[in-house]
């Protein structure tokens, strides 16, 4: 498992997962915001650039994780967040084992399947892959995900290293994951983010996982696209994960709107 850590001298644990398509430089802001006080590991997930494994499916690449904290945290980190396919993983995560951490970070996770896209992703991918290494097409998919500006060297670098079987196997992934009749009697506090200008289905996935973990706490951003809370907002991410270590979570059936 390939990761990037800051503040390694602290005992509390903080892991966060990126999302698809991107890399650890996802919560660089955060990380340097946090490594004051805490141990923050940002893993590379499976088929991403710098990663040591190909991308077989989110199940695995969650109980890799799991085998990685159990080697080097004693089987549990004070809080783990991630963003899309990363959310996708740490549901997964929680699923494989309720008790791999104290608190969880959801952000903008998909758990209806969607057969179409996923049926398209395959040819369309297969067509269209070699516009992934040229500058203007990366500008103009990186334009549309509302990333900050400062990151698109990042970006185009590393989504250009992702070979073409990873994209399409994460992909498929992403578009067909579900929530699994195990997610239950997790014992992390578990908060679930969502965008207010996200598409219609992840507002629903969203809903679903508050449903599915009785005690989590749902909030919607307002104003905000896909993945754009924890990368283009780190200050205020970063405040909302402390608070949520420090202290007591808001009420288990509030939606903060």
């Amino acid at each position: 498992m390939k990761t990037v850590e800051f503040g390694k001298q602290h005992n509390d644990v903080i892991m966060l997962l990126h999302g698809g398509g991107l890399s650890w430089w996802n919560y660089k802001a955060e990380a340097e915001l946090l490594k004051d006080q805490y141990h923050v590991v940002l893993p590379i997930l499976d088929g991403h650039a710098g990663s040591d494994d190909d991308f077989i499916s989110i199940e695995k690449n969650a109980s890799r994780l799991i085998s990685f904290i159990d080697k080097e945290f004693g089987g549990s980190v004070l809080l783990i967040g991630g963003l899309s396919l990363g959310a996708q993983i740490l549901v997964e995560m929680l699923t494989q084992r309720n008790s791999i951490c104290q608190n969880a970070v959801i952000e903008s996770a998909s758990v209806i399947p969607s057969k179409l896209t996923n049926a398209l992703i395959k040819p369309m991918f297969s067509l269209s892959y070699g516009l992934v290494k040229k500058k203007c097409f990366a500008q103009m998919q990186f334009d549309y995900l509302h990333i900050r500006k400062d990151l698109f060297e990042d970006y185009y670098r590393d989504t250009s290293q992702i070979s073409k079987e990873n994209m399409i196997a994460f992909l498929e992934a992403n578009t067909s994951y579900e929530i699994k009749p195990n997610l239950q009697n997790v014992h992390a506090k578990v908060r679930i983010l969502v965008g207010e200008k996200e598409q219609k289905k992840m507002i629903r996935s969203a809903e679903q996982l508050h449903k599915a973990l009785p005690g989590s706490v749902l909030e919607i951003k307002k104003g905000l696209y896909h993945g754009e809370y924890s990368i283009n907002h780190p200050e205020e991410y970063t405040k909302e994960l402390l608070d949520m270590i420090c202290y007591i979570s808001l009420n288990s059936s509030s939606v903060v709107l």
